[in-house]
């Protein structure tokens, strides 16, 4: 890898710790010059601006580690929603990119910044639309291998997964626990089960 390119992540990767904890518009290009340690001149060679840069965030951080996270654990499994469920505990319990105490870092985007930034509700859309797209093929393969009922509305199953998932890392959030996960990971484990 290249030193531009070495500089880039090292931006991206420190500015995303600093949004992820403080929030995107609390977060000054100043602040997260000082973070990574860059001049300014080397902050305007990656990024026109910090809104560039928070798109290049969603697309360069959030979506390929989150996205091949999904991949790896929908298809490993012979099951869909044993699948399923490896993945939504995995992201509740086990990813040390995800704190109990700042939620999901999109949904926390998407709920600060899809009010006031069309560039950022369609990144995010982008990459919430790929989660469900591939949630929802793991239930349709599951479909086809009957061992998910075809009577499934594979759409709706993925869209209440996905929101349930967000709502209990809101709640985890609010309470500063993980709690809420274990309640929803409960749940969720009876109602996959009911799927099939």
């Amino acid at each position: 890898m290249k030193k531009s390119q070495i500089t880039r992540l090292t931006i991206l990767n420190k500015a995303f710790d600093l949004i992820y904890s403080n929030g995107y518009r609390a977060s000054s290009i100043d602040e997260i010059i000082g973070t990574t340690k860059v001049t300014k001149g080397a902050f305007y060679y990656h990024f026109k601006n910090k809104e560039e840069m928070g798109i290049a965030i969603i697309d360069e951080i959030l979506k390929p580690r989150l996205s091949n996270k999904f991949v790896e654990l929908l298809e490993n499994k012979n099951s869909p929603a044993e699948s399923i469920y490896s993945l939504i505990r995995y992201l509740l319990m086990e990813d040390d990119l995800l704190k109990v105490e700042l939620g999901c870092p999109a949904s926390n985007l998407i709920q600060e910044m899809t009010p006031w930034n069309n560039s950022f509700s369609i990144a995010l859309n982008n990459l919430v639309n790929q989660w469900l797209h591939l949630l929802i093929a793991t239930l349709e393969k599951g479909q086809k291998n009957e061992t998910i009922n075809k009577g499934v509305d594979a759409n709706s199953v993925a869209n209440f997964i996905l929101s349930g998932y967000w709502g209990a890392r809101n709640l985890g959030k609010l309470e500063k626990s993980d709690k809420p996960y274990k309640a929803y990971l409960k749940e969720l484990k009876m109602y996959l089960k009911a799927l099939e």
